[in-house]
């Protein structure tokens, strides 16, 4: 009999597994496998963070780096509703997250015991896969199948434990289930291949849009796109597939993207929807023909009306088309949105370069750009941070990553924690605004404490600055998005790490080097003027409503103060 306690059982199967680090906090109703985790500290590491959100964010952040399974946990009731917000963010990413979650005393449920509630039905929206364990003897071939499905079905797995069943003895020599998961090999039919080449074949102006779904495949990509004459655009998750200054590449598209990207999408007579689900239906033509590759193939034609839809891995697929076609020659459409993409960088860079104050978010990207290394992580958090750092960072083979679908401000420290964690030996970095930054602003002190050397950028403007945005975009007044004053550079200082205040645009430089060449956690607090972050292409529908905004503001007021909205028009057009 193996009469080792059911614990140290999960433990032991976890290492077996390759999972080497858990998010979480201690509590009465998870404390036993706490106890089994310190036993465990050399080889699984627990990351003790200030708030469960955190831990699920930083979960699904490694989840979305590395490809391996995320692991938090957290207590019954109130731990286990702070999980939600980054078991979200994982679902709607597809990341593979397993939360393991404290319930109360098996003979207390269903009694309405002190802090139980309903985790059953709380998870059953957000998790692929949502069970309970009654007895100890089904804990190991649950979480087996628990993490088993999160890696198959790219989700949340959530294993719900009544705290006691961790300290009973497991003696169950055999187990019902094993390690190890498989996934179908999907390749399209030869059928869908064939049509797919007659379209492409008749094409003038084809054009790619892919997702993250190609960052395996990102060789193929380019010689698929060099071999049919094509431009690639990239959707924000697939940012740094290939490198942004790459001739090929447009960059992003929808409101964070470039002018070059809507033109030519507008522009196309084919588009090729490579490994992803864009959403934002409004930046793409009607009328337009349209072959998707993906490896579900419940995707194919879900977002976009689509001719040809091509159930398959996007590096054999792209592999076999490149090889099963002839070479296009007409490269006259490429070409083109090469040339206006050049005019696009040259404008970028001007924007970027200005020596001015006050600082404007473009110049801290400059300077940014300048202490990165090849290999950084950067995590970007959401809101105007996000159209900064997509459209003013260019990436060469830098890891990116953000919450996409689900867009949760706050995402970005906790994944500059989950970078360090996953690669110690790499940069992190957080950019960040202040809005964003602030919600999980408390677990800075958590790299403090385990000693992770992140850089925090904020962008700090006083304000929740693309809400404000927003509400003028759709002709109203600005209402409640003004943030108060706050230093975080002594705040970082007051958690033990090193902290940059930035007020002028002359000191910029060297607190940006001096931050980057420090082995600690650190905070650069870049005071910046606010900025709307105007969309590549501006629609007549946001002049409209701007021009709503001014006359509201002016009856309101009695004065119309155009910001830099005009000036950034100007630039853009």
């Amino acid at each position: 009999m193996l009469d080792k306690r059911t614990g140290t059982v999960m433990t032991e199967m976890m290492i077996d597994w390759g999972i080497d680090h858990v998010y979480g906090m201690p509590g009465d109703s998870i404390n036993e496998l706490i106890d089994d985790l310190r036993k465990q500290e050399e080889k699984l590491k627990f990351i003790q963070v200030r708030h469960e959100e955190v831990g699920a964010l930083a979960a699904a952040s490694y989840a979305k780096l590395t490809g391996k399974v995320g692991v938090c946990l957290s207590i019954a009731g109130p731990g286990a509703v702070h999980l939600m917000n980054g078991l979200y963010d994982a679902k709607a990413d597809r990341a593979p997250v397993l939360a393991i979650v404290g319930q109360v005393q098996s003979e207390n449920i269903g009694t309405d015991a002190f802090q139980e509630i309903n985790l059953e039905r709380m998870f059953d929206d957000v998790a692929v896969f949502n069970e309970r364990a009654a007895t100890e003897a089904q804990l190991p071939d649950l979480l087996n199948q628990a993490i088993r499905e999160a890696y198959v079905k790219k989700g949340v797995a959530v294993l719900i434990v009544p705290d006691d069943l961790f300290a009973k003895k497991f003696k169950n020599e055999s187990r019902l289930t094993s390690q190890g998961y498989y996934m179908p090999e999907v390749f399209p039919s030869e059928k869908s291949l064939k049509n797919a080449r007659s379209l492409l074949d008749d094409a003038k102006k084809p054009i790619i849009l892919a997702g993250k779904g190609v960052k395996h495949a990102s060789d193929e990509l380019v010689a698929f796109a060099e071999h049919i004459k094509a431009p690639i655009i990239l959707s924000l998750l697939a940012k740094g597939v290939i490198p942004d200054q790459h001739p090929l590449c447009l960059g992003q598209h929808g409101q964070i993207g470039t002018k070059p990207a809507y033109h030519a999408m507008m522009d196309a007579d084919l588009i090729v929807l490579i490994g992803t689900q864009f959403p934002y239906r409004e930046f793409l033509p009607d009328g337009v023909k349209a072959i998707q590759i993906d490896n579900k193939p419940e995707h194919l034609g879900k977002m976009y009306p689509i001719e040809v839809g091509l159930a398959g891995d996007a590096k054999e697929t792209l592999s076999y088309l490149t090889s099963h076609m002839s070479e296009k020659k007409d490269d006259s459409f490429l070409n083109e949105y090469q040339g206006k993409m050049k005019e696009w960088h040259t404008k970028i860079l001007e924007e970027k370069k200005l020596n001015q104050n006050p600082i404007h978010a473009p110049q801290v990207m400059y300077h940014l750009e300048q202490v990165i290394e090849k290999d950084a992580v950067i995590s970007c958090d959401v809101g105007n941070v996000t159209v900064w750092v997509t459209r003013f960072l260019p990436l060469l083979q830098q890891d990116f990553i953000i919450s996409g679908w689900l867009a949760t401000m706050g995402s970005g420290l906790p994944g500059a924690i989950a970078a360090q964690l996953a690669y110690p030996g790499r940069q992190a970095i957080a950019v960040c605004g202040d809005g964003g930054f602030t919600m999980v602003s408390q677990d800075f002190v958590t790299a403090v404490k385990y000693d992770l050397p992140i850089k925090v950028i904020v962008l700090n403007n006083k304000s929740i600055g693309m809400i404000k945005y927003e509400q003028q975009q759709m002709g109203h007044q600005t209402y409640q998005t003004d943030l108060g004053e706050m230093d975080f550079a002594k705040f970082a200082e007051a958690c033990g790490g090193e902290g940059y205040r930035v007020e002028k645009f002359e000191d910029l430089e060297n607190s940006m080097k001096q931050a980057f060449a420090s082995n600690k956690p650190a905070i650069i607090d870049v005071v910046i003027e606010e900025q709307a972050p105007l969309p590549g292409h501006i629609n007549y529908t946001q002049a409209v409503n701007f021009s709503k905004f001014l006359i509201k503001e002016f009856f309101d007021s009695g004065k119309i103060e155009l910001p830099d909205m005009k000036k950034a028009i100007d630039r853009l057009s």
